[in-house]
């Protein structure tokens, strides 16, 4: 007997330093690490990438492609979720997210992963330019992998959910492609900034403190009854980018009459949100489903109603 129980102990601490090995490797490595840890869980689904192209001279302007694995050519268009990943814009790469196109390929989507210039190569607008470039790409080229151009969702984390936020409540960005983000059908942001200035942390500072009208910068100066659908979602324990921004962002969009869904988790941190989409942790949360129903749902010229969900989850 006492050899079973020092059996348990032993596996027991293993599971202990197996959870925080796995944790540091997320804390240093996060997307990669998430990436191969759904893989070994979850396996393909079916999804595969399709295309890895180029939107600019930079070698972190790029769009990867992900999509079903069969598909008949002459299916109907499938909803396009076009993802922006974080890393306070300094780092990052979108060929590290493929667990989002294992997590949505499957739901029945066309899943585009873009990246953007980063510090200390770009600073502000930078990052905005290039994820207008990434969607006006898409918007162009996304049938012949199978997507629909008129019911393509922009989604972020952190970082990359103050690209899209301010793109879509911004004008400029498309407007310098011919575009508007009247031609976005719906915007996803998980753990975002918008509200951040003055700017006192490191990577603010950095590819924002030279920004001339700094207050232009800010999402929550933006605000416009006819902006696109809003989905965001955030960590009640957040304390990297505290869950205020949503609620203030939330707050002004829907003072103004704007279409607005909003999720406040409890015990969920800054990487929460991102975590709960790779396997084994997508049963952790609804996080999944609560986006999946929405970019489904997204399409250009639609009357979406969205209602504010004010609660914490």
């Amino acid at each position: 007997m006492r050899k079973i129980w020092w059996g348990l102990g032993a596996i027991a601490v293993l599971a202990v330093a197996g959870a925080l090995t796995l944790q540091f490797a997320i804390s240093h490595n996060g997307p990669a690490v998430l990436t191969a840890v759904d893989q070994l869980a979850g396996g393909s689904s079916g999804a595969v990438v399709r295309a890895n192209v180029a939107t600019g001279e930079h070698p972190e302007q790029k769009v990867v492609v992900w999509g079903p694995e069969q598909r008949d050519p002459s299916a109907e268009p499938l909803p396009v979720l076009l993802f922006f990943h974080g890393g306070g814009w300094h780092s990052g790469d979108p060929v590290d997210y493929g667990f989002i196109g294992r997590s949505f390929v499957p739901e029945g989507f066309i899943v585009a992963l873009a990246g953007y210039r980063l510090y200390p190569d770009a600073v502000y607008p930078s990052m905005l330019e290039d994820t207008a470039r990434a969607i006006a790409w898409t918007r162009e080229e996304i049938a012949q992998y199978g997507g629909d151009p008129d019911r393509i969702t922009v989604a972020g984390h952190s970082a990359g959910a103050y690209n899209v936020v301010q793109t879509a409540l911004e004008r400029q960005w498309l407007g310098r492609h011919g575009l508007s983000p009247d031609h976005i059908a719906g915007v996803v942001g998980l753990s975002g900034p918008y509200d951040f200035y003055p700017f006192n942390r490191e990577p603010s500072k950095n590819s924002f403190g030279q920004a001339q009208d700094p207050e232009a910068t800010q999402p929550v100066n933006h605000i416009r009854a006819d902006a696109p659908p809003m989905l965001l979602i955030h960590g009640e324990e957040d304390e990297i980018v505290t869950p205020r921004h949503t609620r203030e962002l939330a707050k002004r969009l829907e003072d103004v009459g704007g279409r607005i869904t909003k999720y406040v988790y409890a015990e969920m941190a800054h990487n929460d949100p991102i975590i709960s989409l790779a396997a084994p942790w997508r049963s952790s949360s609804d996080i999944d489903d609560i986006i999946t129903d929405f970019a489904r749902s997204a399409r250009i010229g639609a009357e979406t109603s969205v209602p504010v969900q004010g609660e914490t989850r």
